[in-house]
């Protein structure tokens, strides 16, 4: 591939609907579930990176993520190892959206903490504008920052994802074995 090798798309599907890998030479640059026509989502995506999506089912990358997600629905991965191409996330939203990565499997934070977090205590809102317009879904887990009330908040417009990710990543309920003879 050369540097002008146009990006590349795939979409994959999951628990949670249809997902769209976007690749190019220098990893994903964007990864999210999308809800409407395709033809309309690489219409706003190809703008966004000033070129056409060309369909690609042999992207090394792109296999990588569809693979890890899922393993990740099967409940066999915890974290992703994908290289992300930036070029869609600037300023203070990398920031914010790199301490989210830091948020471990199984656990949320309030957007207040993910803007200590990124170096901006009083940023909570901006955190809350990085989450919302993220290039990067599940693999950069924004599911896992809540509002500073405990509530889950919209999740790109979709609240159900957000949950369904949620107790997804919730460890089961142990399971009590009574003692011989009880």
């Amino acid at each position: 591939m050369t540097s002008q090798d146009p990006p590349r798309f795939r979409v994959h599907p999951s628990p949670v609907g249809d997902i769209l890998i976007v690749t190019t030479d220098d990893g994903i640059v964007t990864l999210h579930p999308f809800d409407g026509p395709l033809g309309a989502e690489l219409e706003r995506v190809g703008a966004a990176l000033r070129a056409p999506l060309v369909p690609d089912e042999s992207d090394a990358v792109a296999d990588a993520a569809a693979q890890q997600l899922d393993e990740y629905f099967d409940g066999d991965r915890e974290e992703f190892d994908l290289p992300l191409d930036w070029r869609l996330v600037n300023g203070f939203t990398r920031a914010a959206l790199e301490a989210v990565r830091e948020i471990p499997y199984g656990e949320t934070a309030g957007y207040g903490e993910v803007a200590i977090a990124a170096g901006s205590p009083r940023a909570a809102r901006a955190v809350g504008t990085a989450c919302a317009t993220t290039p990067f879904s599940i693999v950069v887990p924004v599911h896992r920052v809540l509002r500073a009330d405990g509530s889950l908040g919209e999740y790109g417009g979709r609240p159900d994802v957000k949950r369904y990710l949620i107790d997804h990543e919730r460890p089961a309920a142990p399971v009590i074995v009574p003692a011989p003879g009880v």
